[in-house]
């Protein structure tokens, strides 16, 4: 994990003004984020994977509870969109908030285009994880960054009592 991609490069947010607005989500300030940059690559499925395992561990979250998976199975679909559609993005960030009952995972990227989270827009994976959320009482959003040309998609849960 790291801050930096190949050669140096830094994202518009990170030259020392703080995360995209989108990237902050409207909570308590008794809540708890965690954010966690990366490098995309081969690796950055199960790195994110590992870092979002972590974090909810640190949250309080069952580990192999049906929930910490569901929250696991989401990650690793935003991040392989990422992967798969941000070429511009050599780095991403990802975060987990939990306040007020609530998680969410926040993925951002240095591309612009949002995804179309319609119903026929989507494709299976951003479907799958719409369903997953609404599961859990949530849903899933995607915001443009405010000070940079990137993007947030924000995948919202109810935590299980």
């Amino acid at each position: 994990m790291t801050g930096t991609g190949g050669g140096g490069f830094r994202l518009p947010w990170r030259r020392g003004r703080g995360r995209p607005m989108a990237m902050i989500e409207h909570v308590r300030p008794a809540g708890r984020r965690h954010v966690v940059s990366l490098e995309l690559g081969p690796q950055a499925v199960r790195r994110a994977r590992e870092a979002v395992a972590g974090l909810l561990f640190g949250a309080g979250v069952v580990p192999d509870s049906a929930f910490f998976d569901a929250v696991l199975l989401v990650t690793s679909e935003l991040v392989t969109n990422v992967v798969r559609h941000a070429a511009r993005s050599p780095v991403m960030d990802v975060s987990v908030t939990v306040a007020a009952g609530r998680l969410v995972v926040g993925v951002a990227d240095a591309e612009p285009r949002l995804p179309d989270l319609s119903e026929e827009g989507m494709g299976a994976g951003l479907r799958m994880v719409a369903e997953v959320a609404a599961d859990y009482g949530g849903d899933v959003s995607a915001e443009p960054a405010v000070d940079h040309d990137g993007k947030v998609v924000l995948v919202r849960f109810a935590l299980p009592v």
